[in-house]
C-alpha cells in the first residue's frame, strides 16, 4: 500500500480525495457534537437534555405502529443508515478500490485483526472475574475513522496520502469486524418468524441484483421492509443496513462499459448518503450518546476497572496490535509500509487508531443498555479517544514531516 500510483485510476483518486475531505470535515463536526453533549449534560440543561432522549416517538406504516424512545430511534434507525454507508464503502473497496488485490488487502487486514484482538484480550485480562463488565469486551475494538482523519487533517501536508489510506482501510476493516461481532454476540430474544421474513426479503434483493436491476428504489423499499423484520427478530436492526448495502449493485466487470466511466447504483447512493451521515447522523448520534454527567463522579468512578480496561485497551492495546502486526509483516517480507512512512510514523498512526468513539459507544450501548455500567464505558471511551488523539497528534507533529 502506498500513495496512489499509475494503476490507481483517476476515478479512484477522485473518490479517495472526496472521501478524505468529507470524513475529516465530518470528524470536526462530530467532535463539536460530543463537546456540546458534555456541556448540556453538565449544566442546568441536564434534566431537559436527558428528558428529550427518553421521549416516546412512533411511526405508522399501514397498520403497523413502531414506538420507541427518541434515543432508540437514533441508535436503531438513523444508525442503520450509517451501517448502510459502511457496507457500501466496504463493497466498493473490495470490488474496485484499495481492497481489490491481495497485495493491497494483506497489510490493513492483518493490522485491523491484530488491532481488534489485542485490545479485546487486554480488556478481558483486566476485567476477568467481573461477568457484568465482560459484556463490554468488544467496546475497545473499533477505530473511529472520521475522528482520526479529522486529527490527521490538522497536520496538513505533513501526512502523506498513503498514511491516510492505510488508516482509513484499517478502520473500514475494523467496522466490518465490529458488524460481525454485533451480529454474533449482541443478538437477544430471537424470533425465527421475523428472521424468516428477513431472509425472504434479502433473497428478493439478491434476485434483483442477479437480474441486473440497477434502480435504487426497489432496493431501498425492500431495505425498509428488511429493517422492520430485523428490528422484530432480536438481531440488532442496524444490521439490516449492512445487508441492504451489500445487495446494492456496483460496476459490472463483465459488461462492455469501461469501469472508469460506468456510474453504479452503489456509487450514486454512497455519494448521496455520505454528506448526510458525516454532517448529520453521526453528530446527532454523538450528541445523543456522549452526554455523560460528570458532576457526581469521583475518583472511584474515574478509576473503575471497566473504565480503565476500556481506556487501556484503546490507548495501549490498539497501537501495540497494529504496529506489531505491521512490523511483523514487514520483517517477514510479506508487506511494506506506504511510501513516506517509517516506524515512527507507524506508531503515530497506531495511536490515532485508539480513537474509538462512534462504534465503541454504539457497542457499549448494546452491551450495557445505557445503565450505570454504560456510563463507565462512555467515560473509558471518551477519555481514551481524547488521550489517543492528543498523543497521536503530538507524536506526528513533533517529528519530521512525512514524505
Amino acid at each position: 500500500m502506498g500513495i496512489p500510483r499509475q494503476h490507481d485510476t483517476p476515478r479512484a483518486i477522485r473518490a479517495l480525495s472526496e472521501f478524505f475531505r468529507l470524513e475529516a470535515a465530518g470528524g470536526i463536526v462530530l467532535i463539536g457534537a460530543a463537546v456540546l453533549a458534555m456541556l448540556c449534560a453538565n449544566s442546568p440543561l441536564a434534566a431537559g437534555y436527558a428528558a428529550v432522549w427518553r421521549m416516546p416517538a412512533a411511526i405508522h406504516i399501514g397498520d403497523l405502529a413502531i414506538a420507541k424512545p427518541l434515543l432508540a430511534w437514533v441508535n436503531d434507525g438513523l444508525m442503520a443508515i450509517f451501517f448502510l454507508l459502511v457496507a457500501l464503502e466496504i463493497k466498493r473497496e473490495a470490488i474496485s478500490g484499495h481492497l481489490a488485490r491481495r497485495d493491497q488487502r494483506l497489510l490493513p487486514l492483518v493490522c485491523a485483526c491484530a488491532g481488534v484482538a489485542l485490545p479485546a484480550l487486554l480488556f478481558l485480562a483486566i476485567n476477568r472475574g467481573d461477568a457484568s463488565a465482560l459484556r463490554g469486551w468488544a467496546v475497545p475494538t473499533a477505530t473511529d475513522i472520521a475522528f482520526a482523519l479529522a486529527v490527521l487533517a490538522l497536520l496538513g501536508d505533513r501526512v502523506p496520502v498513503g498514511m491516510k489510506l492505510l488508516l482509513s482501510t484499517i478502520a473500514v476493516v475494523d467496522d466490518l469486524i465490529a458488524i460481525l461481532i454485533i451480529a454474533v454476540f449482541y443478538a437477544h430474544g430471537m424470533s425465527f418468524v421475523a428472521l424468516g421474513a428477513a431472509a425472504t426479503t434479502l433473497g428478493l434483493m439478491f434476485v434483483l441484483n442477479r437480474r441486473g436491476v440497477t434502480a435504487l428504489t426497489p432496493y431501498l423499499l425492500l431495505g425498509t421492509v428488511l429493517w422492520i423484520c430485523v428490528l422484530k427478530s432480536g438481531v440488532h436492526a442496524t444490521l439490516a443496513g449492512v445487508a441492504t448495502g451489500l445487495m446494492i449493485p456496483h460496476v459490472d466487470r463483465n459488461n462492455d462499459i469501461d469501469d472508469e466511466i460506468e456510474h453504479s447504483a452503489l456509487e450514486t447512493l454512497e455519494h448521496a448518503l455520505h454528506p448526510w451521515v458525516a454532517y448529520a447522523i453521526l453528530p446527532l448520534f454523538a450528541f445523543a450518546n456522549a452526554g455523560l454527567d460528570l458532576r457526581d463522579m469521583g475518583v472511584r468512578d474515574l478509576t473503575s476497572v471497566l473504565t480503565l480496561g476500556i481506556a487501556l485497551a484503546l490507548v495501549v492495546g490498539k497501537p501495540l496490535g497494529i504496529v506489531g502486526a505491521a512490523l511483523g509483516l514487514r520483517a517477514a517480507g510479506l508487506a511494506r509500509l506506504p511510501d513516506g512512512m517509517d516506524g515512527r510514523s507507524l506508531l503515530g498512526l497506531g495511536l490515532l487508531c485508539g480513537i474509538g468513539f462512534t462504534m465503541s459507544l454504539f457497542i457499549g450501548s448494546l452491551a450495557f443498555n445505557n445503565g450505570a455500567r454504560y456510563d463507565e464505558a462512555v467515560l473509558g471511551v471518551l477519555s481514551a479517544s481524547l488521550v489517543s488523539a492528543l498523543l497521536g497528534y503530538a507524536w506526528l507533529r513533533t517529528g519530521p514531516a512525512l514524505r
